[in-house]
């Protein structure tokens, strides 16, 4: 019988891989012939890419290969033969990839990405290099003395850094995973806590850039009056319920409350059996994987507090990118003037930490490239006029929910999906009569939720390489508790759906 969880990341040869993909693209070709004629049209048919990425990562656990896949299947969709003298029907397929690859690349939110994870790794790697972060290790070691308070200790830290959800995992998993080692806590449940007080709390924290994100695009979809947004992402906030719940399942897992169950049962057994503390496969995607950084003589616990105050004030009062890029200068001055290290080294250390969010960055550009091709089969389109089509005014809510959370977690870009989802949500609740806050708040807790619990997720691929853990193992670890809080969730939406209507 087929186990999803099973670890298959090497039984598959070369020659079974190559045979199995020219089937797939073959299968491709030939069923794009009784597609309609017309992308809009093309209905269920504009599933099958997601369902193929889905299926394909649980067969193989090959993250990077069912992303490119599927992203080709979706393009062969929209490349359909044409008349003679336009081209050919292969020539326009990888015409129409390589142009969806571009554009993706071009794309401002993911030179945003390049720019602000990638520079997020040179200062890791920097607070390392000046001791900070062993420092700041021995501080929390001396009040964390048992597994719990260190998971405890990690929670907070993850509600304390709210400003942004990049900026909290990299942030607290990078700190925290050295701490919890000690305790031989799984990386994946370290991974959880950390992904768990990033993207759900910058959805009910008006104090972050999610929040700005936000307020901008009910603006933009004239919900709220022009510079009101955040007004009106406040009101939503009681009924973000699926960022209140995932926070809040935490503390009540690491007390054994709710107990370790599934994956992550195993992940405690086998590092109680003297195994490894990550799983298999996660150094290729740590950012400390490979690194053995010399401390100083007398490390100081400012050299880790001194940049991150920098970075949090400078992305509050300015943006993330600004507050990185000022961060790292006040860290050259800072580092050079105690004589840590010299400004060749500091340079040297910068592009190594650069050079450790490679893979994370390569798996979020995959991800957006997935996405471009979804939404030019019309996907999401699709499964939210699918899931609304028959639904009454007091059930919109948790169509919506549900409906979104699916299509987030195939797509993996939360904030690409709310641009998609709202301006088709907001005037859908309107014209039904359906609560518009409740609604909006169905859409940016499904953007939380499936982001949460998706292999490929920017959330999943950050907290991985800063917990030092394998993506596909911290999704599926996490997949219980994502569960437990979205079914909580979808509760709520149903009771406020009835009692707001």
């Amino acid at each position: 019988m087929f186990n999803p969880f099973k670890d298959t990341r090497n039984t598959y040869s070369s020659k079974r891989t190559l045979i199995a993909i020219i089937c797939i693209l073959a299968a491709t070709f030939i069923g794009t012939y009784f597609l309609p004629p017309e992308v809009e049209n093309f209905g269920f048919f504009s599933t099958v890419p997601a369902i193929f990425l889905i299926v394909y990562i649980f067969m193989t656990q090959r993250i990077i290969e069912s992303l490119v896949l599927a992203s080709l299947m979706g393009v062969i969709m929209v490349s359909r033969p044409v008349t003679v003298g336009e081209g050919t029907w292969i020539s326009n397929t990888f015409s129409n990839f390589s142009d969806s690859l571009l554009a993706t690349m071009m794309d401002e939110d993911i030179a945003w990405l390049i720019i602000v994870c990638g520079l997020m790794g040179s200062i890791i790697s920097l607070i390392e290099r000046s001791g900070g972060a062993y420092a700041f290790g021995e501080w929390v070691s001396k009040r964390a003395k048992t597994r719990n308070s260190s998971l405890i200790w990690t929670w907070i830290l993850g509600i304390l850094i709210f400003i942004d959800d990049y900026l909290n995992s990299l942030t607290v998993g990078a700190c925290m995973t050295p701490i919890t080692d000690r305790h031989k806590v799984p990386r994946e449940f370290l991974a959880y806590v950390v992904d768990s007080t990033a993207a759900p709390l910058c959805v009910i924290i008006p104090i972050s850039t999610w929040s700005v994100f936000c307020s901008r695009i009910l603006e933009a979809n004239e919900w709220a009056p022009a510079g009101e947004g955040l007004k009106y992402f406040i009101k939503t906030i009681p009924f973000n319920f699926y960022g209140w719940f995932a926070a809040l399942i935490v503390p009540l897992v690491v007390l054994g409350i709710i107990p370790i169950v599934g994956p992550m049962k195993k992940a405690f057994k086998r590092v109680e059996e003297g195994g490894p503390l990550a799983p298999p496969g996660s150094e290729k995607i740590d950012i400390h994987a490979g690194t053995q950084m010399e401390i100083p003589e007398h490390p100081s616990i400012w050299n880790m507090v001194i940049p991150i105050a920098v970075l949090i004030a400078a992305t509050v009062k300015i943006d993330m990118q600004a507050g990185v890029i000022i961060t790292l200068a006040v860290m050259f001055v800072l580092y050079l003037a105690q004589g840590i290290i010299d400004a060749e080294e500091f340079i040297d250390i910068a592009l190594e930490g650069l050079k450790n969010m490679i893979l994370p960055l390569i798996l979020m550009v995959l991800a957006f490239l997935f996405a471009n091709v979804s939404k030019q089969i019309h996907f999401t389109l699709y499964v939210i006029e699918t899931a609304t089509a028959l639904v009454s005014p007091k059930f919109l809510p948790l169509a919506v929910f549900i409906a979104l959370s699916i299509t987030e977690f195939i797509t993996g870009t939360n904030w690409g999906m709310y641009i998609i989802a709202l301006p088709i949500v907001i005037p859908l609740a309107v014209s039904t009569g359906a609560d518009v806050t409740v609604a909006v708040a169905a859409v940016l807790s499904a953007g939380v939720f499936g982001s949460h619990i998706c292999f490929y997720s920017d959330a999943t691929v950050i907290t991985s390489s800063a917990c030092g853990c394998n993506n596909f193992d911290h999704a599926t670890t996490q997949l219980p508790y994502g569960l437990m809080g979205a079914i909580c969730s979808a509760i709520c939406f149903l009771i406020a759906g009835i009692v707001m209507n």
